[in-house]
C-alpha cells in the first residue's frame, strides 16, 4: 500500500483548545488596561445584542485606497441600558496573588438586586475600607445590569466587577463611592468613535466532528469505511491520544474576547437621529429603545446576549475621531 496522507486541522486552530461549553452566561474579562489620567474612570460597561445593520459612512482613515471616499461596512447594535454601581471591591495583592480586602455596599438597592446578590450594608464598613486603602492595589465597582430595562422578559440581573484607574487609590475609592446607589450611562464611560474590546458567549452549535469543528481534510471513499473522519490518531509511542489531535464534540458556547470595534454610533431612540428599528423591529429580540451604540463589524453570540465592553487594551490611537456616518441601513 503506498503512504496515506494524515488529515491534520487547519493552522493556528489548537490555540483554542479546549473547546468546552462555558460555566456561564456571562462572560468573564480577566485583564483590564490602566490609563495614565488623573481622574478615576470606569474602564468598562455592558449591552445586549439587537441585531445587524448596514453603514454607510465616510472613509477616515488615512493612507488607504478609500480615504475620503463613501464605504459601507457591517454595523452590531448593542442596546445598553445604564448600569447601576452597587459597591466597592478593594484587592490586595501578595505573592500568592490578589485578594479581595473589603466590600462596600449601597443602601437601597432594587428587590431584583437584593434577590440575586445577597447585599448587607453596613455603614462602619466605609470607615473601616478608608483605614485600610493603604494595603490595596485595585480598586472594582460592582455593577448590574438588567436585562428587562433593555426591553428583554428576564428579570435576574447581571451582576459583574468593572475595573477603576486613573488617579491613586484614595481617589479611586472616592470616585466609586460617589456612584454608589446611581446609575452610569453608556456615555459617562465611553464616546462615540472610540475602540473598544467586546466579551461575550458565542452562538451554540452543539456537538461536531472533526471535519466542521477543526476543519480537518475528508478523506477518499477508497481509503476507508469512514470520510469524515481523522486519518490518525497519533503514534504508537506514546500510548495515548494527545490534545493535538483533532476530535469530535462542542462547538460554539465559547468564551471570546474580541479586539478593536469602534463604536461608529452612540445615540437615543428619543433623540431620532436614525431610525433604528425595522418594521416589527429585530429578529428574535424586538424594538431597541433607549440608549444603544452601533459598533463596526460582528460581535461574538446570539441576539439578546449580553455583551461586555472593555476600553481597548491593544492598538490605542493617538487621537479619536468622530465617525461621518451618512447613512443607517436596516
Amino acid at each position: 500500500m503506498g503512504h496515506r496522507r494524515q488529515s491534520q486541522p487547519r493552522r493556528g486552530s489548537i490555540a483554542y483548545l479546549p473547546r468546552g461549553r462555558a460555566k456561564s452566561m456571562e462572560a468573564r474579562i480577566r485583564t483590564w488596561p490602566k490609563i495614565t489620567s488623573d481622574e478615576p474612570k470606569l474602564l468598562g460597561h455592558a449591552g445586549f445584542k439587537a441585531g445587524c445593520v448596514q453603514l454607510v459612512s465616510v472613509d477616515d482613515r488615512d493612507k488607504t485606497p478609500n480615504a475620503g471616499k463613501q464605504l459601507v461596512s457591517l454595523g452590531t447594535v448593542i442596546v445598553t441600558p445604564p448600569i447601576l454601581i452597587i459597591g466597592v471591591r478593594g484587592y490586595s495583592k501578595d505573592a500568592n496573588g490578589k485578594h479581595a480586602y473589603f466590600d462596600i455596599y449601597a443602601n437601597d438597592t432594587p428587590k431584583n438586586i437584593e434577590r440575586a446578590f445577597n447585599i448587607k450594608p453596613n455603614e462602619e464598613a466605609i470607615a473601616q475600607a478608608e483605614k485600610s486603602l493603604k494595603h490595596i492595589k485595585e480598586i472594582f465597582a460592582i455593577v448590574s445590569v438588567t436585562p428587562n430595562l433593555a426591553g428583554l422578559e428576564q428579570k435576574k440581573p447581571y451582576i459583574f466587577e468593572v475595573s477603576v484607574s486613573g488617579g491613586d487609590i484614595q481617589k479611586q475609592f472616592l470616585f466609586v463611592k460617589e456612584l454608589l446607589g446611581k446609575e452610569v450611562k453608556i456615555e459617562q464611560v465611553f464616546e462615540n468613535g472610540v475602540t473598544v474590546d467586546v466579551a461575550a458567549i458565542t452562538k451554540g452549535k452543539g456537538w461536531e466532528g472533526p471535519v466542521t469543528r477543526w476543519g480537518v481534510k475528508r478523506k477518499q471513499h477508497k481509503s476507508r469505511k469512514s470520510v469524515r473522519e481523522v486519518g490518525s490518531l497519533g503514534p504508537i509511542s506514546p500510548q495515548y491520544v494527545m490534545y493535538t489531535v483533532p476530535r469530535a464534540g462542542q462547538r460554539g458556547f465559547h468564551q471570546r474576547v474580541e479586539y478593536d470595534k469602534r463604536i461608529m454610533v452612540m445615540s437615543n431612540t428619543e433623540k431620532n437621529e436614525f431610525v433604528i428599528n425595522p418594521t416589527g423591529g429585530f429578529k428574535h429580540f424586538g424594538n431597541v429603545n433607549g440608549d444603544f451604540i452601533i459598533v463596526k463589524g460582528s460581535v461574538p453570540g446570539t441576539y439578546r446576549r449580553l455583551i461586555k465592553l472593555r476600553k481597548q487594551i491593544r492598538n490605542e490611537p493617538k487621537k479619536i475621531l468622530k465617525p461621518n456616518i451618512l447613512e443607517v441601513v436596516i
